[in-house]
């Protein structure tokens, strides 16, 4: 799944994201950065990840610039520019 982080507190390591296919926010499981290249994240990034038995955020990368599937995406999009 893909998303962006909706807000992250480095001084507890809690935060969320919401998932772009349905922007479903999720909170970021103990460890979430664990293992990854984050050592914080900012409002707005956007990061692939899992879900968890407990459905919490977890296996944070990196994510790509590529729209996902969020709804509406299409109507605020810009066109991009002609070379």
């Amino acid at each position: 799944m893909q998303g962006v982080i909706k807000s992250y507190d480095p001084s507890e390591g809690i935060g969320s994201l919401l998932r772009d296919t349905d922007l479903a926010e999720f909170e970021l499981a103990p460890g979430a950065l664990e293992g990854s290249i984050f050592r914080m994240l900012r409002q707005g990034q956007r990061v692939r990840f899992d879900l968890d038995g407990d459905g919490l955020a977890t296996n944070l990368s990196l994510g790509s610039e590529v729209d996902m599937g969020t709804p509406d995406f299409a109507a605020h999009a810009e066109p991009a520019p002609d070379l």
